[in-house]
């Protein structure tokens, strides 16, 4: 084993952390008869040599030797190998991939290529492994021939002629997720990987099976799933639950084999002529499992989410059944309904588990799919009086994000509020505090019960870092707390920890704007140490212009800062001087020179104060007019709101504001509030088509693929609002 690992010059490599050299002492680490050495060699595979995915010239270098490794029975943990040989070969580019690589690109992109052409080239050697002995290394091989090998017509021959014979219940769920990623790869397939997936479906004799046969048919041919798919699921679930562990013996499995051996229910193709395979995303994350054995504890990041696997599915008799139903609710998609009922009847299970998955993955439905979310979001709020401390914490995580949304389960929020003030805040080994998911959520409801959370945690020796936005959320119900806000800004020490303690208090005072603190506000403005202090001091100039003629105080300070035109202070000192003493020609000129800024995030403040102003700025409509072209959309935006502002005129206006809803989906909050306080959006109209064209969508405006914002629900519900209040015609003027 390793003939010529040490001819190849490793050190004139290098990977995420430096030069190769330590490549041959990870290899060698795999074939280990130590378990922690082989765990420590695979974690330092993925960190360092496979990156997040990234194939460097040492990566390309490791696969014979991988390859290697895999075949020899001797060698254990395999399974591990071969998803690590499926990782580094699985990535496809193509042809808009390629379009858009530029020059410092190249190298990188032509190392996929090549792991994708070496790997696939040795693929066949899966073939064999998929009746290893090791049942890790046969739950791994499934999906290595069905993302790496050419020929997807034999690789569906193999699944189904394995699965009858296949002992292992969580080896034959692999089998069939593999044939459903070789239908996502060679559409020309999916009809028939569909029908065999149907047939699974009803007749196979394990409800895990046909459960995995339904995720797998929503994926690939969703045509394909039965009518009445939420009551077949939920009979399979309630199934799952009071059957006995299955053995995993194979022995109740005929009717899959029986399925798989059907050869003539569909005609078996000519040579294999299905097109290049499809992009597949690749996987860099480590896996949780390597292998089917016992394992040690280590201190790596394998190890560290094997654990965390571990303590999850602790007890679980069907530990992968989650993850089935966030593949079938993949392929649901759009079907909000269907998805909404099957969770709806997950929350209602006795299984603590199955529930506390349900709670996760209605917090991913809402977060990307518009719909009626009362019932779901009720069952939600009903388990936060569960004793399961994971179960309550998920969901009341789960409606944190809801904002508005979580109304549903107002008592249920207040009612675990109420049961431990002890949680209120929570505190970190570093960092500030920070309010507990339930203060947040009933807070952000404008819930009157979340006031005691807050005033609790301003008694506090530390603030908690997001009191402030609390208090803004809960508008004038949280009037009560200016004086501890007040009294708490006057004690912060101006020093270079100052912005941290005082920022949330300023935030809190601005919300209820609380024109009594000018004082304590003056103090931080004229104070503000070094460090972050031009971060403190913009925070401050916010809460007195949000403080309005109750500030008139702070006019000769905000008067002095006026004095440095074209900077951002400047401008931010400016606009509270306009909130404050109402006198425009005295800030005129600041905020037309800040327009002119080299900085765009300073042109971008300029153009939004100059829009406060309104008419009393008209002089600058020509200058905003020129912005309309500048290559910065947001400035743009800003510009074209500014100039509907101070001129009233909104045809060139609403055009610039529309191309610009096009162009980039996260401009469109900003462009709906305008065209809300234009005024009635006439019938017919472009804006209208648009707006209308909105809120029928069922897909959130800024719903993203692996990933989201902790307020991206919020904003989505807010677009939706401005777009009904626009076409109903509420503003004040006309976007004709």
């Amino acid at each position: 084993m390793f003939s010529g690992i040490d001819e190849v010059d490793w050190a004139s490599m290098e990977h995420a952390y430096g030069p190769a050299d330590d490549v041959p002492e990870l290899l060698r680490g795999l074939a280990s008869a130590d378990p922690a050495e082989r765990e420590a060699a695979l974690d330092g595979m993925y960190g360092a040599v496979h990156h997040q995915g990234d194939v460097y010239a040492c990566t390309l270098a490791c696969i014979p030797f991988l390859f290697e490794l895999v075949v020899d029975p001797g060698v254990q943990d395999r399974g591990g190998i071969v998803e690590l040989l499926t990782s580094i070969g699985g990535f496809d580019l193509d042809e808009d991939d390629e379009a858009e690589i530029d020059e410092d690109e190249i190298e990188g992109a032509a190392n996929y290529a090549m792991a994708a052409a070496a790997v696939t080239a040795g693929a066949g050697v899966f073939f064999e492994l998929i009746a290893d002995e090791d049942p890790g290394v046969r739950l791994a091989a499934p999906l290595a021939l069905a993302t790496l090998h050419r020929h997807p017509v034999r690789v569906l021959a193999l699944l189904r002629e394995r699965l009858p014979v296949e002992p292992d219940e969580e080896v034959r769920l692999a089998l069939v997720e593999a044939a459903g990623r070789v239908a996502l790869r060679h559409r020309p397939l999916a009809e028939r990987v569909g029908k065999w997936l149907g047939l699974l479906a009803e007749r196979a004799g394990s409800p895990g099976l046909r459960l995995a046969a339904l995720a797998q048919l929503a994926r690939c041919s969703p045509d394909g799933l039965p009518g009445d798919v939420v009551p077949v699921v939920s009979g399979l679930l309630r199934e799952m639950r009071s059957a006995p562990e299955e053995s995993g013996d194979g022995g109740e499995h005929t009717p899959p084999g029986g399925i798989a051996a059907r050869e003539d229910d569909e005609p078996e193709p000519g040579p294999d002529t299905t097109p290049e395979a499809e992009p597949v995303d690749p996987d860099p994350v480590a896996p949780v499992e390597t292998g089917r054995g016992e394992h040690v504890a280590t201190p790596t990041l394998v190890g560290q989410l094997r654990s965390l696997s571990a303590q999850e599915n602790a007890g679980r008799g069907a530990p992968w059944a989650a993850d089935l139903l966030r593949t079938l609710h993949v392929g649901l998609d759009d079907r909000v309904g269907d998805r909404t009922a099957l969770l709806a009847d997950q929350l209602r299970s006795p299984d603590r588990r199955q529930r506390i998955d349900a709670v996760r993955m209605s917090g991913g439905l809402i977060r990307a799919w518009r719909g009626p979310y009362e019932e779901l979001v009720a069952l939600v709020g009903e388990q936060l009086s569960d004793p399961e401390p994971r179960l309550a914490e998920a969901a009341s995580h789960v409606l944190e994000e809801l904002f508005g949304l979580a109304a549903p389960a107002a008592d249920a929020l207040a009612a675990r509020l109420a049961a431990d003030p002890g949680s209120w805040v929570r505190t970190w080994a570093s960092g500030p505090p920070g309010l507990s998911s339930t203060v947040k959520a009933l807070a952000r409801l404008g819930d009157a019960r979340a006031v005691p959370a807050l005033a609790g945690a301003l008694e506090l020796p530390q603030v908690a870092h997001d009191v402030g936005f609390a208090v803004g959320h809960l508008g004038a119900t949280a009037r009560p707390l200016a004086g501890a806000l007040r009294r708490r800004l006057a004690e912060v020490e101006l020093d270079e920890c100052a912005y941290d303690r005082a920022s949330p208090l300023l935030a809190g005072l601005t919300a209820l704007r609380a024109g009594e603190a000018a004082p304590e506000v003056l103090r931080v403005l004229r104070g503000a140490p070094e460090y972050r202090g031009e971060w403190l001091r913009t925070a401050a100039l916010r809460a007195l212009g949000a403080f309005g003629p109750a500030a008139r105080e702070a006019i000769p300070e905000l008067r002095a800062l006026v004095r440095r035109p074209g900077t951002a202070s400047a401008t931010e000192a400016a606009e509270a001087l306009w909130a404050v003493s109402g006198d425009a020609d005295e800030v005129l000129p600041v905020l037309i020179e800040g327009l002119q800024s080299d900085q765009v995030h300073d042109r971008r403040a300029a153009a939004v104060a100059l829009g406060a102003l309104g008419p009393r700025a008209a002089v600058v409509a020509p200058r905003l007019r020129g912005l309309l072209a500048h290559e910065e959309l947001w400035l743009r935006v800003d510009a074209a709101i500014a100039l509907w502002e101070v001129s009233g005129r909104t045809r060139e206006t609403v055009g610039a504001l529309l191309t610009a809803w096009e162009q980039n989906r996260h401009v469109r909050v900003r462009v709906a509030e305008c065209l809300a306080r234009m005024g009635p959006v006439p019938e017919g109209s472009a804006a209208a088509h648009v707006l209308r064209s909105e809120l029928v969508s069922v897909r959130r405006h800024n719903a993203m693929d692996g990933g989201y914002g902790s307020h991206d629900i919020h904003e989505d519900e807010k677009l939706l609002a401005l777009c009904r209040q626009a076409l109903r015609g509420t503003g004040k003027g006309s976007t004709s």
